[in-house]
């Protein structure tokens, strides 16, 4: 065999091993766990519980969710008394060397509305415009109403039918996790309907396909959960709801070991996000910028006050909801604002 022969068959050798070494690794960081949950084994509260599935950084999470009202109301007539609970939520996921101290990676990979209608409603003692029992009035509460939305998943977009006209109009989908989140810390077990440093009900339409989402990680393990699918969502969730609807979710998972950060944090291509969530709306907006802050300074070395300064400028304000026992607030910068990250990777 003569020489240059020889050479290009090593040459082929080396890459057809090469191919091979790159197709096992990503099969491995594509491991895909799947899971089907049954209404029995659905939470209400993000605590400390027997995970479903146990998964390793890298791995893929291929799950479901119901709706926040499990699925329960699905045609005119049906009324709130037939809720079992308020967010069920699918999980929890124990993520294999997860511990406290450490930040776990939730990337969404795809997210994919699971039927053919949303579901939105007004609820007595619910919604910013309604008596509460945080801010209680003389006028009667608002009434119990509920809308059904038609979902065209073709066109990507839902339609809202006026109840008391014949008015409709069409609402591009924007689907995203109401609920994402993991255990709190100390063996608390929060509602799933109360935001806080663990997530939960944040109702952050960032919370969608393409971003990623940081979470601190309180207990062994992390224990993930997620549900209350939206098709969409104004800013506020003024009345209460979003278009409500069970959820396709696919979702990748990873840690940053050793790395302690306070409250969820959102990042896309474009930008980085911090979240803030309490109440008065001041205090959630405060928590929102100075993790936000924080962020900059640790990333990039920018003085607090220089960053301060810049977000003045620059930043942006999202308030997601306003009618949950904490409010929240998204505080955002564009990452063409920002100087280098001092590891020198690119944003």
């Amino acid at each position: 065999m003569d020489g240059g022969r020889l050479r290009r068959m090593k040459t082929l050798c080396s890459l057809v091993v090469l191919v091979l070494i790159v197709t096992a690794s990503n099969a491995v960081a594509q491991n895909v766990v799947r899971y089907e949950p049954r209404d029995s084994d659905l939470k209400y509260v993000f605590g400390v519980a027997p995970p479903v599935a146990t998964v390793k950084p890298g791995d893929v999470i291929d799950t479901r969710t119901v709706d926040c009202f499990g699925n329960a109301i699905r045609k005119p007539g049906d009324t709130l008394s037939m809720v079992k609970g308020d967010n069920p939520l699918t999980g929890p996921f124990f993520v294999d060397g997860a511990e406290p101290g450490d930040t776990l990676v939730v990337k969404i990979l795809e997210l994919t509305v699971d039927g053919d209608q949303g579901i939105g409603a007004l609820a007595p003692g619910f919604g910013a415009l309604n008596e509460t029992s945080y801010t209680p009035m003389l006028h009667a509460p608002v009434p119990e109403k509920i809308w059904f939305f038609p979902i065209d998943r073709a066109k990507n977009e839902a339609t809202f039918k006026a109840l008391d006209s014949n008015f409709t109009t069409r609402i591009p989908l924007h689907p995203f996790l109401g609920c994402l989140g993991v255990a709190p810390a100390l063996g608390e077990a929060r509602s799933s309907i109360t935001p806080a440093e663990h997530g939960g009900n944040m109702d952050a339409p960032e919370a969608s396909a393409g971003n990623t989402v940081y979470f601190p990680v309180h207990v062994r393990g992390a224990l993930l959960y997620l549900g209350d699918g939206h098709a969409a969502m104004g800013d506020g969730e003024i009345a209460g709801t979003a278009i409500e609807v069970a959820m396709h979710a696919r979702v990748q998972i990873d840690l940053i070991k050793g790395k302690a950060i306070h409250w969820p944090r959102f990042e896309n291509a474009q930008s980085i996000m911090a979240l803030g969530a309490y109440r008065p709306l001041d205090d959630a907006l405060r928590i929102a910028f100075t993790e936000l802050i924080g962020w900059i300074h640790d990333e990039t070395g920018l003085s607090d006050l220089d960053a301060y300064e810049l977000l003045s400028q620059v930043g942006k304000v999202h308030v997601t909801e306003m009618v949950d026992p904490n409010y929240v607030i998204i505080a955002s910068v564009e990452k063409k604002y920002l100087p280098p990250r001092k590891s020198g990777r690119p944003w």
